[in-house]
């Protein structure tokens, strides 16, 4: 494979239109008219802006801080929505603290069952209704439809 450059042929270079040149040339002053027409249709609102410069910029820090002062407050990330996360935060905090103290009364309770014989004891007296010999087991029967609500109602 040959990779040398071979000569390059000689560019050539259009020659510029003269008459466009001379096109631009002769509307210039034309267009420098148009623009010192409208200069001093201008001028006046331009020198009201130049003399009240310092208003426009006090009621512009104005209104810049007013809108941050919202935005922070009112935002979508504002102190509105954090105080109400942060207490949504501590609420859930609560309830995983209860949570984790049932868990551990859970695990303690499972301990005991597997280890301690007076428990197991109990467990099965009070659910399984077993009985040493020699006892004997009074069971209350379980109230009437009629009677919970009569109990309910006198409660209140």
């Amino acid at each position: 494979m040959d990779l040398r450059v071979k000569q390059l042929s000689k560019i050539r270079a259009l020659p510029r239109s003269r008459p466009g040149l001379q096109l631009l040339l002769d509307r210039a002053p034309r267009a420098e008219a148009l623009a010192e027409q409208s200069l001093k249709r201008l001028r006046p609102a331009l020198q009201w802006l130049y003399h009240s410069r310092r208003r426009l910029a006090t009621v512009s820090i104005a209104l810049l801080t007013l809108w941050l002062f919202l935005h922070v407050m009112l935002g979508a990330n504002g102190m509105v929505i954090y105080r109400q996360k942060r207490a949504e935060y501590q609420g859930l905090q609560k309830e995983i603290d209860g949570l984790q103290k049932e868990n551990d009364r859970y695990t303690g309770q499972i301990k005991a069952l597997k280890t301690d014989p007076n428990t197991i004891e109990k467990e099965a007296r009070e659910q399984l209704h077993y009985a040493r010999p020699g006892e004997v087991i009074y069971v209350a029967p379980p109230p009437l439809p009629s009677q919970a609500r009569e109990t309910n109602a006198a409660r209140k």
